[in-house]
């Protein structure tokens, strides 16, 4: 198998081709940098009703986890038991992680991903212990056991409060049904008014615990969740030397490439052409019809070379692109394609132009790569806008597969090109294929 991943920032992950610096980090955090009112009544009623809930259900969860880990660590001995026990602790932390993160989202909107599993760039049994490996040191990961660990611990002392809170409230109205027999701590009797008295102390006290406790775990889940600005602004120069890096190797690529099909094709047609002329030129007075024959060849020559021109400044720039749009321009492109392509466009609206110029020419350099390379007998192209507003495309072909990521290679230029605009692109290609490229980018109507 085959495969490339590249997600910016951080700066682009071909797997299997280059490694990572940091295998950890690859997973991305999109965080909306708004102001949240964590103290808002909405919100503050809803922490309140969350931590009472993982009071209960949290300390549940912990037994469990903390079962399987001592299970395995205990079974270790009986190797493979053990370890797959251990397998078991480490993605039902991930189960944990993924609630978290979901429930504090929900309750306070801060535009987290949703977290996914840790994938390796590498192969074979060796790439499943580097996954569960990345798995168990995601950072992501440990951010929400931790948050979920805080919460049920609050939620403990929340349910405390509570129970304080219904107290005092019968407490408080025990005169009202006659009750004399009244104690505080079942040790200090209550005549009179002391009891209501007592009982409205005990009712304002853990409504002020609960409500406390909630401001508070809005509090600590900004701290756990939400960057602060000067790691945003860290992320953001990330982002954009990432992008910068990309847009230069694109642009160093596409002039590469010029050159080469200028030097390869168009030159010496060119060349050809004046020879021929020449030849034709010395032929005039001796041989008309020789010569005749010379300049046709030069024309039609002339014409290829026009075409090679034509088809050189499209891979430049697609005009169609621009005056129609992408479903326009893409049809065009499956209809010079050498192999069958199957189109499967639904947009509903433009994209940006940077966004379109990045997907249509991912999508022409993966239909060349398959007819040039892959020995393809079709293509399927899928493309779409996510409800994210993002621009997603897909193609596969039913090819030998093996393509591999090189220097200033096809599969090089899609990457980078795709990085320039800010978006990813992910490249699977087992040997006996198929070969798959998708891309995504940012759409800015």
């Amino acid at each position: 198998m085959t495969t490339a991943s590249v997600v910016p920032p951080p700066p682009p992950r071909p797997g299997g081709y280059t490694a990572p610096a940091d295998p950890a980090s690859t997973e991305t955090t999109t965080v909306v940098p708004q102001k949240v009112r964590v103290a808002s009544p909405g919100r503050v009623a809803g922490a309140a009703a969350h931590l009472a809930a993982l009071g209960v259900v949290g300390p549940a969860v912990f037994t469990g986890l903390f079962s399987l880990l001592g299970s395995g660590f205990g079974l270790l001995a009986a190797l493979l038991v053990g370890v797959l026990v251990l397998v078991v602790f480490v993605y039902a932390l991930f189960a944990v992680a993924w609630f978290e993160r979901a429930r504090v989202d929900g309750l306070y909107d801060l535009g987290l991903a949703p977290l996914r599993p840790r994938r390796s760039p590498k192969h074979g049994f060796v790439g499943v212990l580097h996954t569960i490996w990345l798995q168990a040191i995601d950072p992501l990961q440990w951010r929400a056991v931790a948050s979920f660990t805080i919460a049920t611990v609050l939620g403990m002392v929340t349910l405390t409060a509570l129970a304080g809170f219904a107290w005092g409230l019968a407490l408080a109205v025990s005169p009202v049904f006659g009750w004399t027999n009244t104690r505080l701590f079942d040790l200090i009797p209550l005549h009179g008014a002391a009891a209501p008295f007592v009982g409205m102390i005990a009712v304002i006290g853990g409504l002020a615990v609960v409500v406390g406790l909630a401001i508070l775990d809005g509090v600590i889940v900004r701290a756990i969740f939400v960057p602060s600005r000067e790691a945003q602004l860290l992320e953001q120069a990330r982002t954009s030397d990432t992008r910068r890096a990309g847009a230069v190797r694109a642009a160093e690529v596409e002039r590469t490439r010029i050159e080469r099909d200028l030097h390869d094709g168009v030159q010496p047609r060119l060349v050809s052409i004046g020879m021929t002329l020449g030849l034709a030129q010395t032929k005039i007075d001796d041989d008309p019809e020789a010569a005749k024959v010379l300049v046709a060849e030069a024309h039609a020559s002339t014409k290829s070379a026009i075409t090679e021109l034509r088809q050189l400044a499209r891979g430049i720039h697609a005009s169609v692109l621009e005056d129609r749009g992408l479903d326009a321009a893409l049809s065009a492109l499956a209809s010079r394609s050498h192999i069958p392509v199957t189109l499967d466009v639904r947009l509903p609206r433009r994209c940006g132009r940077a966004t379109e110029e990045a997907v249509y020419f991912a999508i022409a350099e993966a239909l060349t790569n398959a007819a040039k390379h892959s020995r393809a007998a079709a293509c399927r192209v899928d493309v779409r806008v996510r409800d994210d507003g993002s621009l997603w495309a897909r193609v596969e072909d039913d090819g030998l597969g093996g393509a591999r990521i090189v220097p200033g290679g096809g599969l090089d230029g899609i990457v980078n090109r795709v990085t320039a605009a800010g978006g990813t692109a992910r490249i699977d290609s087992p040997q006996g294929g198929p070969t798959t490229v998708e891309v995504t980018v940012p759409c800015a109507s």
